[in-house]
C-alpha cells in the first residue's frame, strides 16, 4: 500500500472526518469478535466514525437500524465470545445490482466510504464487484434521485480490505485463517475424549471434520494424534487404499495399540473423484477386519466455542492492520486482504488471493492433485510430508549402524512429548537405534539411557509434561561423566528439547569440546518452554498451551469481576524476565495494562494506569484486569502493585491479586504446540542424520566445527538451524532473554485497545504483496 505522505504521522489523527463500516458474512468463525473489536476501537482511536453492519450484505442492502454507529463500550465483552455478535447471512439480494444499487445508497447517505469485510472467498469476491462498479452505482443513483450530486461527490470511491473468516484455512495467500485454530482446539478435545472410550473397548473410530474442499483441518487433526489413516481432497488415497488401510491398522494393532483412529474431511474423494464417506469406511473396516467400528462426525460443534487465544490475538493484529489500509488507501490501490505471514502483517492483492484459491479447486476437479497440494503453499506441503513419513512407512530392515539420543532439559512444556515422539519414530526409519535419556543433563551423566522403539512413545502426542522426566541441571559440573556415557552407549548424535537450560546447557557441551573428544558429536536444540525465551526461534515448543491458559483464566476472572462491578484484578504470570505470556494474554485477554521487565515503568506509569481505571468506572464498563510478568520489576511487586492499587483505588473500586503458578505449565498441549513439536522433531533428525554422515570418518564421527551444534528455531515462516556459537551473541544471559524480540512491536495495540494514547508503529509498514509467484518449493528431506 502507499505510504502516507509523512513518515511519522500520527495514527490518531489518521481517520479525521472519514467513515469505516465493519460486517460480517458467510459462515461465522471464532475470533471474528475480536475482528470487529478492533476494527471498532482503532477506527474510533483514528478519530473516524465506524459503524457495524448487522446480518452481513443482507443489513448493507436493508439498511435502517442494521447500520448503526459503534462506540468504544459496545463492543467490550466480545473478545472471549465465538460466533460473531453482529450477526451474519447468507445474501442472495446484493448478488443482484438492485441490491447493490440499495447498498450503495445506504452507505453515502451516511458518508461511509470504507468497508471492511470479515468472511470467506464468496464474501470477499462480492466485495470486489461492490467497488468495481462503485462509480455507475452512484451515476444510477444520482440520476433516480437516489443521492444528491453533492452526496455523490462527498462518496466518489470506496476502498475495501477484507479479513479472511473461515474455519476451513481455505484462502491461499494467508497462513492461517481467523477460526481455524480454534476449529482445531475442538477437533482436538474431542479426539483425546474418544481416544480414552476406543483405548478401553479396543475400538476404531472414524472421525469426519469440516472441510468439503479443503484438507487443512483432516490434516492438522492427523498429524496432533497420531492417527492411523487420514483422506484429504486435495491427495486421494491410491487405488488400492482399501487393503493399504486394512494392513496399516492391523499392524498398528500388531505393535500393541488398543486403538485406531481414523480421520476423514468431508470432502474425501477417490482419484476418480468419488466419494469417500465415513460411513463406507466403517463398513470396509468391519466387513474385513471384524474390528468394533464406529463413526463420529463432528459437524458445527467445530464452528462454536471460545475462541482460542491465536484467534483472538490475530483478529486484533488483522482488524488494526485493516484501519490502517483502509485510510491509508487511495482511488489507485487495489482491494486488499490483510493477513498474517509467520508473525508480521501483510496486505495482500484481493483477486489474488481468489484466483489462486480457486486455482486449487480447478486442480482438484482436473485430477492434478500434485498441483492442488503445491497452490496450497509450502506449510501444507510440510505437513503432508511429515504426516506420509510418520503414519506409513514401516522402519527399514536394513540398520544405519548410528545411535541417536533423545533428552528434555528444563522445566516441562507441553508439547516436548510429541517433539520427543516424532524424533523417534523418524530415526526409526531412517533406520537408526533411539536412545531415552530420562532427566536430563543428570540422567546422561548418570547413564540413565534406554533404547526406545516405535510402540514406545505410541499415543505421547496429546500427553503434558515430559515423559522422559526433566531436570535444571547444566553439564559443566558432569562433563567427564556425560563424555563416559556417550561412550559406553556409543551416541552418535543428541536432540536436546527444552528451554533456557537446554540452550546453555549444549553451549558447554561445545566448551568441553576442547577437553573431551567423545562431545564432539552433532547437537541439535529444539526449543520448548512456557517462556518463548530462547534465542534463534519465535516460537517454544509449550508457550501456546500456556498463553491458552492464561487467557481461559483471564476470562474467568473477567466474568467474576463483570458480575460484582467496579473490580480489578491484578494477575501474575510466569515467563521469568520475558515478558511474551505477560504481553500475548493481555491482547488475548483485553486487559487493561501488562507489565513487563522489557517495557520498562515508573510509578508514574503506575499512576496513570490508576488514573485510567478510575475514569473506567464511571462507564458502563465497570471492571479491570492488569497482568504482571513474574520479573518485569524487583520492587514494583504483585503485592506491591496490589496494595497501591488497593489504596488509589478506595472508594472507586476493589482490588483483587491472583498468582497463576505452575498451572500454565501443565495440561494437554494445544493442537499447535503438537503439531509444532512433531515437525521439529522430524526435521531435527533429518539435519542429523545429515551431519553425522558429513562427519563420520572410518566408522568414527568427529564434528567439533560450529555448524555441528545448532537449534532449530521458527524464524518468520521459515524452521531454520542456527549455530549456537552466533546466537550466543544474540543474547542477554543475566536476564536469561533474546536481545532482539519480535513480539515487543505489538505493545502499542495493547495499549490502544484499552483506550490509551499511543503511537503505533507504522515504520515497519506492511506493504501490498503479490501472491501469484509466492508458491515456494517445500522444505526438502525431512
Amino acid at each position: 500500500m502507499s505510504q502516507p505522505p509523512e513518515k511519522h504521522e500520527r495514527t490518531h489523527n489518521l481517520g479525521i472526518g472519514k467513515a469505516i463500516a465493519v460486517l460480517t458474512s458467510g459462515g461465522d468463525a471464532q475470533g471474528m469478535n475480536a475482528a470487529v473489536r478492533a476494527v471498532v476501537r482503532v477506527g474510533i482511536f483514528t478519530g473516524a466514525k465506524v459503524y457495524f453492519v448487522h446480518e452481513g450484505y443482507q443489513g448493507l442492502v436493508d439498511g435502517d437500524d442494521n447500520i448503526q454507529e459503534a462506540t468504544w463500550e459496545r463492543v467490550s465483552m466480545m473478545l472471549q465470545l465465538g460466533g460473531t455478535v453482529i450477526g451474519s447471512a447468507r445474501c442472495q439480494d446484493f448478488r443482484t445490482r438492485e441490491g447493490r444499487l440499495k447498498a450503495a445508497r445506504n452507505l453515502v447517505k451516511r458518508g461511509i466510504t470504507n468497508l471492511c469485510v470479515i468472511g470467506g472467498d464468496g464474501s470477499l469476491t462480492g466485495a470486489d464487484t461492490f467497488r468495481a462498479e462503485w462509480s455507475s452505482l452512484l451515476v444510477e443513483l444520482v440520476k433516480t434521485g437516489g443521492v444528491t450530486a453533492e452526496e455523490a461527490k462527498n462518496s466518489s470511491h470506496l476502498n475495501i480490505v477484507g479479513m479472511v473468516g473461515s474455519i476451513d484455512n481455505d484462502f491461499c495467500g494467508t497462513d492461517m485463517t481467523i477460526g481455524t485454530d480454534s476449529a482445531l482446539h475442538r477437533i482436538m478435545e474431542i479426539v483425546d475424549a474418544i481416544t480414552t472410550t476406543a483405548q478401553s473397548h479396543q475400538r476404531t473410530f472414524v472421525l469426519e471434520v469440516m472441510g468439503r474442499h479443503c484438507g487443512y483441518l483432516a490434516l492438522i487433526t492427523a498429524l496432533a494424534c497420531g492417527a492411523d489413516w487420514v483422506f484429504i481432497p486435495e491427495s486421494p488415497p491410491e487405488d488400492d487404499w482399501e487393503e493399504h488401510l486394512c494392513r496399516r491398522l492391523i499392524e498398528t494393532r500388531g505393535r500393541g495399540s488398543r486403538l485406531n483412529i481414523i480421520i476423514v474431511a468431508e470432502g474425501a474423494i477417490t482419484k476418480q473423484g468419488q466419494p469417500i464417506t465415513s460411513e463406507n469406511i466403517k463398513n470396509l473396516v468391519v466387513k474385513r477386519l471384524g474390528y468394533d467400528t464406529r463413526v463420529t462426525i463432528l459437524g458445527h460443534v467445530q464452528r462454536g466455542g471460545t475462541p482460542s487465544a491465536f484467534d483472538r490475538i490475530l483478529g486484533s493484529r488483522m482488524g488494526v492492520e485493516a484501519v490502517m489500509a483502509l485510510l491509508e488507501g487511495t482511488p489507485d490501490t487495489p482491494a486488499c486482504v490483510v493477513s498474517l505471514s509467520g508473525n508480521q502483517a501483510v496486505r495482500l492483492p484481493l483477486m489474488e488471493c481468489v484466483q489462486v484459491t480457486k486455482d486449487v479447486t480447478t486442480a482438484m476437479n482436473e485430477r492434478r492433485f500434485d498441483d492442488a497440494v503445491k497452490l496450497r503453499g509450502r506449510s501444507f506441503q510440510n505437513n503432508w510430508n511429515v504426516y506420509k513419513l510418520l503414519a506409513h512407512v514401516r522402519p527399514p530392515s536394513t540398520k544405519s549402524g548410528y545411535n541417536l539420543a533423545v533428552m528434555n532439559v528444563g522445566a516441562p512444556a507441553s508439547g516436548m512429548n510429541a517433539a520427543v515422539r516424532a524424533a523417534v519414530r523418524i530415526g526409526l526409519i531412517h533406520g537408526h537405534k533411539m536412545l531415552a535419556v530420562h532427566d536430563g543433563f543428570d540422567g546422561l551423566a548418570h547413564g540413565q539411557v534406554e533404547e526406545i522403539g516405535w510402540g514406545g512413545v505410541g499415543g505421547w502426542t496429546g500427553l503434558g509434561g515430559s515423559k522422559l522426566g526433566t531436570k535444571r541441571t547444566l553439564p559443566k559440573k558432569y562433563l567427564e561423566e556425560i563424555s563416559a556415557t556417550i561412550s559406553n552407549f556409543n551416541i552418535h548424535g543428541l536432540i536436546i528439547i527444552g528451554g533456557f537450560e537446554a540452550f546453555t546447557g549444549s553451549l558447554e557441551l561445545v566448551e568441553g569440546r576442547g577437553k573431551y573428544e567423545e562431545l564432539c558429536i552433532p547437537v541439535c536444540v529444539i526449543p520448548a518452554t512456557v517462556s518463548n525465551n530462547v534465542p534463534g526461534s519465535d516460537f517454544s515448543i509449550g508457550a501456546d498451551t500456556a498463553l491458552n491458559t492464561i487467557t481461559t483464566t483471564c476470562d474467568r476472572i473477567k466474568q467474576s469481576a463483570a458480575g460484582t462491578k467496579r473490580r480489578v484484578f491484578i494477575i501474575e504470570t510466569m515467563g521469568g524476565y520475558c515478558g511474551y505470556l505477560a504481553t500475548m494474554a493481555g491482547l488475548a485477554s483485553g486487559a487493561d495494562a501488562a507489565y513487563i521487565f522489557e517495557d520498562p515503568f515508573t510509578i508514574r506509569d503506575l499512576q496513570v494506569n490508576v488514573e485510567h481505571l478510575c475514569e473506567k468506572m464511571k462507564t458502563t464498563v465497570k471492571r479491570g484486569l492488569v497482568l504482571r510478568n513474574e520479573k518485569c520489576n524487583e520492587n514494583y511487586t504483585t503485592d506491591f502493585i496490589f496494595n497501591l492499587y488497593s489504596e488509589e483505588g478506595k472508594g472507586i473500586f476493589e482490588s483483587r491479586k491472583n498468582v497463576l503458578g505452575h498451572m500454565q505449565q501443565g495440561g494437554t498441549p494445544t493442537p499447535f504446540d503438537r503439531n509444532f513439536g512433531t515437525k521439529m522433531g522430524a526435521k531435527s533428525v533429518a539435519w542429523l542424520t545429515g551431519k553425522i554422515k558429513e562427519y563420520s570418518r572410518h566408522g568414527r564421527i568427529f564434528a567439533n566445527t560450529a555448524d555441528s551444534a545448532c537449534l532449530l528455531g521458527m524464524r518468520r515462516r521459515s524452521l531454520v538451524f542456527q549455530p549456537l556459537a552466533e546466537l550466543e551473541e544474540q543474547t542477554d544471559f543475566e536476564h536469561r532473554l533474546p536481545k532482539q524480540q519480535w513480539w515487543l512491536k505489538l505493545r502499542p495495540i495493547l495499549k490502544i485497545l484499552a483506550k490509551y494514547k499511543a503511537d503505533l508503529d507504522t515504520s515497519e509498514k506492511a506493504h501490498l504483496e503479490h501472491i501469484t509467484h509466492k508458491v515456494v518449493p517445500a522444505e526438502a528431506n525431512i
